[in-house]
């Protein structure tokens, strides 16, 4: 299993969240910085299409080690909440192609 480690002790607001996943999930330079970016870059991740460091293989999961859990969610809800909806998102969209859903959130 491929791991992201995503560190919320250093979001403060949208700008750092973006910064955050960039850092995290080696998205490209012209990452839109916005969750509907967020969430393309992450949808073909079974494709090597360069949207992310990670490639996985048929069935493999992509989780998503989230640092600061508890603080990220109770200093900033928003975009805790939007962290969750945007994972969902993804893997609906891997479900809607009969694919397995391939993000996992672990909340340290």
């Amino acid at each position: 299993m491929a791991t992201a480690t995503l560190d919320t002790t250093t979001i403060v607001d949208w700008e750092t969240f973006h910064a955050a996943s960039r850092e995290a999930f080696g998205f490209p330079d012209f990452y839109g910085r916005n969750m509907d970016a967020w969430i393309d870059c992450l949808t073909y991740l079974d494709e090597n299409d360069g949207m992310s460091r990670f490639t996985l293989k048929e069935g493999e999961t992509l989780c998503i080690e989230v640092r600061g859990a508890e603080s990220f969610a109770d200093r900033l809800p928003e975009q805790a909440v939007a962290l969750m909806a945007a994972t969902a998102a993804v893997n609906g969209r891997y479900i809607e192609e009969g694919k397995p859903p391939t993000l996992m959130l672990l909340l340290m």
